[in-house]
């Protein structure tokens, strides 16, 4: 005995006859019916001269809404991955307020970053367009060496489009430091003529801390550090 009536599979050759594909004639007449049923059932059914235009669309449309899926997916994991990653780290941050951990990360920043030691200056720099960089600077400065705001000097660098004041401002509001310690803004003369394309470029932030005494133990440390790591 078929287990579907000749009225089922008639409803279901005319919809197919009108282009419909077998998930639509399923959803038409609410059954879940096998495709491979379906497919036996319409194999001499004559299918619409545009047919084939519209299921390229369709499977366009669908395969639009298949990368959303993937990209809301992916986003999904992404954030549960970063999520996972800062809670793993968030427990070695309070780290920093050792001492001895802040001099390690201080000495490697100005390792990568800062100027080195030279007997003709009696200064040392570290410069930076990222504010993050220069607030990291100056707070581990602060925390590891008896500071003296009074040895800093700052200098905005940037381009010849930009406001200095503009500049000079936000890395006032950025730093906390008093303006009567800022230079006078330097221009690249390069730049002259050539438009900035980065609107929230803000320059770069060239930070001189007035005391050699505390440069030459800084270069000390990065270099016992290296060393230890080198011959581990």
């Amino acid at each position: 005995m078929n287990r579907y009536s000749k009225e089922i599979i008639l409803q279901a050759c005319r919809l197919r006859s009108e282009g419909k594909t077998y998930g639509e004639i399923r959803n038409a007449i609410k059954i879940n019916i096998p495709k491979s049923t379906l497919s036996e059932w319409c194999k001499k059914v004559s299918l619409p001269i545009n047919y084939s235009k519209r299921i390229s669309k369709l499977n366009f449309s669908n395969l639009n809404k298949a990368r959303k899926i993937a990209l809301e997916m992916n986003k999904i994991k992404r954030e549960e991955f970063f999520n996972h990653i800062r809670k793993v780290n968030l427990p070695i941050v309070d780290k920093i307020n050792d001492i001895k951990t802040a001099k390690i990360a201080l000495a490697m920043l100005c390792l990568g970053e800062a100027s080195k030691y030279s007997e003709k200056r009696s200064s040392f720099y570290l410069g930076s367009s990222d504010s993050r960089i220069i607030i990291i600077f100056l707070k581990l400065l602060q925390k590891c060496f008896n500071f003296d705001i009074e040895k800093i000097r700052c200098t905005v660098q940037c381009r010849a489009d930009q406001d200095t004041e503009l500049l000079k401002q936000y890395w006032i509001n950025i730093t906390k430091i008093p303006e009567n310690l800022f230079y006078k803004p330097l221009i690249d003369p390069r730049t002259i003529g050539k438009p900035t394309l980065k609107k929230d470029y803000k320059g770069v932030l060239r930070v001189d801390y007035f005391n050699t005494k505390v440069q030459l133990e800084i270069e000390s440390l990065a270099d016992l550090v290296y060393n230890y790591l080198h011959t581990d």
